[in-house]
């Protein structure tokens, strides 16, 4: 959910502001989805890298995340929503990792749709993690099947689209396993002006697309 900051510079604003209008983005594309059918849609909220950010800034992220638990979560389990935060949760405080955790036991019997929402996340982060798990299990030679079981998003499918809002052209450390064979999608649109209109573009030209998956 990229270009929070460069939308609020271009508009001579705090870039919080600009945290606060992509929020408002969430609720419209999870909306949007809703209204698709899209059973699943995965979000890149805070990176393992947004902690170089300057304080006040990954304060203000911090306490946004806990006011939209608390703001939403009755209206995700209205609309059988499952939620999930996936990533290294445990360097956030303890009261956010219990709020993370009440919003997931709450929505956990949502049936409807899943959203993912990767904290603390980092593709390199996550494969670490998952070899380490496979090391402790005592294995001593892996498969791919054996790796995708422990990934943090191992009861997910895999991302048919990769949606990248600000003109951003690079991954960024975002699922790096699991989207091998995902289609992307680049729009000029910050994400804070990311709303229903822009996401329906988006899965309009994803059916155009042919999917090859490296097959002729």
């Amino acid at each position: 959910m990229d270009g929070n900051g460069r939308w609020a510079k271009k508009r001579g604003l705090p870039r919080i502001a600009g945290h606060k209008e992509g929020a408002e983005s969430l609720r419209a594309v999870l909306r949007a989805a809703g209204e698709l059918g899209v059973e699943y849609l995965t979000v890149y909220a805070f990176s393992t890298e947004n902690w170089g950010r300057p304080k006040e800034e990954v304060d203000f992220l911090m306490g946004l995340l806990l006011l939209t638990i608390d703001r939403e979560l009755d209206e995700l389990v209205k609309k059988g929503i499952r939620v999930k935060f996936l990533g290294r949760l445990a360097k956030f405080s303890p009261e956010l990792q219990k709020k993370m955790r009440q919003a997931t036991e709450k929505t956990a019997a949502g049936s409807k749709s899943t959203l993912s929402i990767m904290v603390n996340y980092g593709g390199r982060a996550e494969i670490v993690d998952a070899v380490n798990r496979l090391i402790a299990e005592g294995k001593k030679e892996v498969n791919e099947a054996d790796l995708q079981a422990n990934l943090y998003t191992s009861d997910l499918p895999d991302p048919d689209l990769l949606i990248r809002t600000a003109s951003e052209m690079r991954i960024s450390n975002f699922l790096l396993w699991q989207i091998a064979y995902a289609e992307l999608y680049v729009t000029d649109a910050y994400w804070p002006e990311f709303r229903e209109k822009q996401f329906k573009q988006a899965i309009e030209a994803y059916q155009k697309r042919e999917r090859r998956f490296g097959k002729l």
